[in-house]
């Protein structure tokens, strides 16, 4: 206990401000604080750690090894003493609560409306803070103690990461009905002539697809690569373009009179993916985040 009497725990709280937000500017306005009084913070803790903690790098602020070495620890030693500090019974309806989620647009699309619809009447108080990042970024995230709750498709977990399956997704095509025959698919050999429009954050991302082409020695050409799932539909009326995208990504494909609907080929062999929910296991005794889990658990239903 020596070294607590040696600082403000005041301190602490803006330490995991600047350790996580990586901006002075940010970390003030997360801490409720002005810049010069964050600034002053960050004088204390690198006399008290003896240590930078954050060095401008290129015009941006990163973690030394001893502030990225402080993060976690510091993470979960915050989050354990606002459980045993906090009231025992835990009430949505009258407590306060910023979550940072992130997830794609079609994840937004799905879940969003019904999460905050049930959000307004039942926990009033909890405010949502959506990005989205690639699959790899979301888990360093977690890890690093920057998101909450991350939603997607997680083959490979590290450690200490949870995860619960939401719902289990398959895979559609689509294209022009006139690039399509009536009430037909596509050959396989027919599929892979055509021009694909691929859905991912950036350019030559490994996905469930391309893993399954790449197991049959595979390769279908890539005519537009893009990370917005909405936007990709509207590319195909008036092209030769094929997109296989996730059911549940386009919602009634009646509202897309030019286009046609159709299974992939059955040799690709295409697997269904579990969409999934994931966590830090520091967050496990989270009670809110808890309570937030289990209403995205409720909303998503099989179709």
């Amino acid at each position: 206990m020596d070294e607590l009497r040696r600082i403000d725990l005041n301190l602490l709280l803006a330490l995991h401000a600047l350790l996580t937000e990586k901006h002075v500017t940010r970390a003030a306005l997360r801490l409720h604080k002005s810049q010069p009084a964050v600034s002053h913070s960050l004088a204390q803790l690198r006399e008290h750690f003896n240590d930078p903690l954050l060095v401008r790098k290129q015009g941006k602020l990163e973690l030394t090894t001893r502030g990225n070495a402080l993060l976690q620890p510091l993470s979960e030693a915050l989050t354990n003493l606002n459980t045993l500090l906090g009231t025992p019974q835990f009430d949505p309806l009258h407590a306060q609560r910023r979550f940072r989620l992130s997830l794609s647009d079609y994840a937004a699309r799905l879940v969003m409306p019904d999460l905050m619809r049930y959000a307004r009447q039942h926990a009033p108080g909890f405010d949502f803070a959506i990005s989205q990042a690639s699959r790899d970024a979301m888990l360093v995230q977690l890890a690093d103690g920057e998101l909450d709750l991350a939603l997607g498709i997680f083959p490979e977990l590290p450690q200490d990461i949870r995860v619960e399956t939401l719902f289990e997704e398959d895979f559609i095509c689509l294209a022009d009905k006139a690039t399509i025959r009536e009430k037909g698919s596509l050959s396989l050999e027919e599929w892979l002539a055509r021009p694909h429009v691929m859905l991912a954050l950036k350019p030559d991302a490994n996905d469930e697809i391309e893993r399954a082409l790449a197991a049959k020695g595979l390769k279908r050409r890539i005519a537009v690569t893009l990370p917005h799932w909405s936007a990709a539909v509207e590319l195909l009326p008036g092209t030769d373009l094929v997109l296989t995208i996730a059911r549940r990504a386009v919602g009634p494909v009646r509202s897309f009179r030019d286009l046609r609907q159709f299974a992939p080929p059955r040799q690709l062999q295409l697997p269904k993916m579990a969409y999934q929910q994931a966590w830090h296991a520091r967050k496990d005794r989270d009670p809110a985040l808890a309570w937030l889990r289990q209403v995205l658990m409720n909303g998503c239903n099989p179709l």
